[in-house]
């Protein structure tokens, strides 16, 4: 089979007008971008659609997956693409993919083989350069915040207290921690900070969530960058900063506009990282798009632990939408790893015993796929299981998979082919989706806004993680108390955690269970609308591995991108 980047650069892509009209959109709606294939939708767009119906919501999720992962964006787009061969429209809304696994372990995030976004590699690469304009955001309100220290601090700012970092989009652990101000007095007010990945910018969420350039505008502005010393917040409109973030973001706020190996509607809008950010494309996008076909299909971050339990529970209270079904995408090889007998490392061979038949090896690692169906249905949602099959993979291991998938809750499981087949070998997926959309649906958020931080901590780590209690380090329990004190301790929870297990640590597989979920930090992005506690280890500017996909990427003797995968 051809690599990904040679099947995209076959592509057979219509012009984007031909796209925007199967939307019910014409040339007065969007911008092209560069090329005849990219677009940004104006934003008046959302009023223009406002009046037609909403079509169906499915969100896109999974079980945890292994370094690998297990295919779920190309999932999402071959549902799509099935879409269209049973005479459904649809609509994709991905998020942007961040130069950090593109460039790290993961490589690109376009989907792949015959299940792909296009043009792939302007995808990968800057699109249109929406989280450089997160990163320029962010970044010059920590310029502006040192500023302010260094000219006689006029806020009364604790230095202490500052959580804002600076961002930039690779993989670089060697900014995690560093100390800024070193030199002059003309330097800067030496103090100790670090950077984070910029898809986990607090500037990223608000893209995410904002309706309108006005609500982006406020949202900026009630940043919480840190305290006074006399204990009150200190916000980007204090800062003086709002106004000039607003203006770098003015553009990043539209949705970009792009389409599938098989020509549908692709929104692309909003950065990844469910595991250290909430992980969900924009409410933006979601708001056009369920005006604009018949399904809506979302792809939410990560496993049913993470990033649908973002999107249920933050993105879902935000939008006012609710969710008809969600796709769990699972694969043989996941399961056998949950059980605990096989170690799957990225850029390494598969354990061989791994490709055996072993019936009992799924089994045992079923309790992981459970457990996701069980978080899907405690929202209240008709979970379908997709098992995105490889050659390696045994018809029984398959059966034993529908089996389990049915008898824990799911409307049933099916086999998808999309990777190389594209929209035809989903259509069994997207037959099942469609009657799984016209299901009752008793939609419910996990917890009520108004118990306390601690109490909605509980309640995720409990319900969806299966620990038997959370404990806080000391710097996290004054950061709940000083959040409530300022009013913010009705916000939903984000929490930040290993993607790699159900739990916090990375080396529990399966469905572990009567741990302690150790929360370390706790941030508060009130101007996303959320609080953001950091459980473990976790990290929120990765690193990159030995041998990076970088290493690979290059331009060829036509100028041409090769090396994306």
């Amino acid at each position: 089979m051809l690599s990904d980047l040679a099947i995209a650069k076959q592509a057979h892509m219509r012009p984007i007008h031909e796209i925007a009209e199967q939307m019910g959109l014409t040339a007065d709606d969007f911008d092209l971008y560069g090329n005849p294939y990219i677009a940004k939708l104006r934003m008046d767009v959302l009023d223009k659609v406002q009046s037609r119906p909403n079509g169906k919501y499915i969100d896109v999720t999974a079980i945890t997956p292994t370094p690998l992962g297990e295919g779920k964006t190309t999932t999402a787009v071959g549902l799509a693409q099935a879409m269209k061969h049973i005479g459904k429209s649809s609509v994709l809304t991905l998020r942007q993919p961040s130069q950090g696994p593109t460039f790290g372990i993961k490589g690109g995030a376009a989907g792949g083989g015959y299940s792909q976004v296009v043009p792939m590699d302007i995808f990968n690469l800057h699109l249109t350069g929406d989280i450089h304009a997160v990163s320029a955001a962010n970044n010059l309100l920590a310029a502006m915040i040192d500023n302010r220290l260094m000219r006689g601090n006029p806020l009364n700012i604790d230095p202490y207290s500052i959580t804002w970092k600076r961002v930039v989009d690779v993989n670089d652990r060697a900014l995690r921690n560093i100390v800024v101000g070193l030199g002059g007095k003309w330097d800067g007010v030496p103090r100790q900070t670090g950077f984070d990945i910029a898809v986990a910018s607090e500037v990223m969420a608000i893209l995410a969530m904002a309706t309108s350039l006005q609500d982006m505008r406020e949202r900026l502005g009630r940043i919480v960058i840190g305290m006074t010393y006399d204990g009150e917040p200190v916000t980007a409109e204090d800062i003086g900063a709002a106004g000039a973030m607003a203006a770098l973001m003015r553009e990043a706020l539209r949705p970009n506009l792009l389409q599938t190996l098989e020509n549908t509607p692709v929104l692309v809008h909003a950065g990844p990282f469910a595991n250290i950010a909430h992980g969900n494309s924009s409410i933006l996008a979601d708001l056009i798009g369920i005006k604009t076909g018949e399904y809506l299909i979302t792809e939410s971050g990560f496993g049913a632990d993470i990033g649908a339990e973002k999107f249920f529970n933050i993105k879902c209270r935000y939008s006012g939408l609710e969710p008809d079904a969600a796709v769990l995408v699972v694969t043989v090889r996941a399961l056998k790893a949950h059980s605990g007998k096989y170690k799957i490392v990225a850029g390494k061979p598969l354990p061989p015993q791994l490709l055996e038949k072993s019936v009992a090896d799924v089994e045992a690692g079923a309790a992981n796929l459970i457990k996701h169906i069980q978080n899907v249905r405690l929202h209240g949602v008709t979970p379908v299981v997709a098992i995105n099959v490889f050659e390696s993979d045994h018809p029984e291991e398959i059966e034993a998979i529908k089996r389990i998938s049915e008898e824990a809750g799911a409307l049933g499981a099916a086999i998808t082919r999309h990777h190389a087949e594209g929209g035809r070998g989903a259509i069994e997926l997207a037959e099942m989706v469609v009657e799984a959309c016209e299901e009752p649906t008793q939609f419910r958020f996990l917890y009520d806004l108004d118990l306390p931080i601690k109490d909605k901590i509980e309640i995720i780590a409990k319900e969806i993680y299966g620990a038997s209690g959370v404990s806080y380090e000391p710097l996290a329990e004054r950061q709940i108390r000083s959040y409530e004190a300022n009013g913010f301790g009705k916000l939903p929870i984000c929490v930040a955690k290993t993607h790699l297990s159900i739990s916090h640590d990375p080396k529990l597989s399966g469905a572990p269970s009567g741990y302690i979920f150790p929360i370390r930090e706790v941030r508060a992005s009130v101007g996303a609308g959320f609080i953001y506690p950091i459980a473990g280890d976790m990290r929120t500017m990765p690193g990159l591995p030995a041998h990076p996909a970088a290493e690979n990427v290059d331009l060829d003797e036509d100028g041409e991108v090769v090396g994306l995968f």
